[in-house]
């Protein structure tokens, strides 16, 4: 059996139906906490600062490397700014980063997914 955090929330892409209240609304589903939409599945993720935000944070986006172009992170209400030696980790692999407050993360990820973009993102829960 399957550690709890290597089962996956949403066995496949996903848009965001909504956020806020401490969490997401995705597939007809709901969640309370952070998550990270890959193109293959949506995973819990246990970042709430984005100060938190670091390659093993981000683990699960290095490990699908070959699927995504493009990684949005969601910093919650917070502006952040990725450190240099992160930008770099991504862009070896082939990810361009692009990070935004949770709610434009969320409006540029569906709008990217509707696009059928290889997209990822990596969302911080708002209040």
């Amino acid at each position: 059996m399957a550690e709890r955090s290597e089962i996956p929330h949403f066995p496949r892409t996903a848009s965001v139906d909504a956020y806020g209240k401490g969490g997401f609304y995705f597939g007809d589903m709901s969640h309370v906490g952070s998550l990270l939409f890959l193109p293959d599945a949506v995973w819990g993720w246990d970042v709430t600062r984005p100060e938190q935000i670091d390659r093993y944070a981000l683990r699960r986006v290095f490990d699908n490397a070959n699927a995504i172009e493009t990684l949005i992170i969601g910093t919650g209400t917070d502006v952040w700014i990725a450190p240099r030696q992160l930008r770099e980790q991504l862009r070896a692999v082939g990810i361009v980063l692009d990070t935004m407050q949770t709610g434009p993360a969320v409006r540029t990820y569906n709008i990217m997914i509707g696009e059928r973009r290889r997209v990822a993102a990596a969302l911080i829960a708002v209040p």
